[in-house]
């Protein structure tokens, strides 16, 4: 059976309406639950969840995940914005209804924290992204503090990396992993 599509077969519809949806749901998810975190949070100590295995708090992040790349934060806002360009010129192509979620919930993340990094302090293409999640123990202490832009864009790439391993195409069609073939003098 061959992956190619026969030009006369109906295409399955395009799956836009599912990426943009989770895309909007989750980003407004992102900007309330920050909005919220900042009046309750700040400036306050740490506050213990769940006995002890979540702590809200608010740390401003300048940088990556694990606080790396902190004197780059212009850097990072400009991959945010090539992850959102690659996503919109995939968007006519897309087809599949995992790879629709995994990329707006990428997308999502990406949006969420980019607008933290324009219009938060220090100022446009500086900004802090504002995370408020820390696991197990306050301040990153055993896993750095998140927000659920950030949880989003994880969730988002691990459901694209299973899909691709299985052999799931972003356009709807399945990758076969073919066996080399035994040549004929052997």
């Amino acid at each position: 059976m061959s992956t190619e599509s026969n030009p006369e077969e109906p295409r399955p519809p395009r799956k836009a309406l599912i990426l943009l949806s989770t895309a909007v749901v989750v980003f407004a998810l992102d900007l309330v639950t920050k909005v919220v975190a900042l009046a309750q949070l700040e400036g306050q100590e740490p506050v213990r969840v769940l006995g002890g295995l979540v702590y809200l708090q608010i740390v401003r992040n300048p940088g990556a995940a694990f606080s790396i790349a902190t004197g780059m934060t212009w850097v990072l806002a400009l991959v945010a914005v090539g992850v959102v360009v690659a996503i919109i010129w995939i968007l006519p192509k897309l087809r599949s209804t995992g790879w629709a979620v995994g990329l707006g919930l990428v997308l999502a993340g990406a949006l969420g924290n980019l607008v933290d990094r324009f219009f938060r302090a220090p100022g446009p293409l500086r900004g802090h992204v504002v995370d408020f999640v820390s696991l197990f123990g306050p301040n990153g202490e055993y896993w750095p503090v998140f927000n659920v832009a950030d949880s989003s864009i994880v969730a988002g790439g691990i459901l694209i990396v299973v899909l691709s391993l299985l052999g799931h195409e972003y356009d709807g069609r399945r990758s076969k992993h073919k066996k080399p073939e035994a040549s004929a003098s052997e």
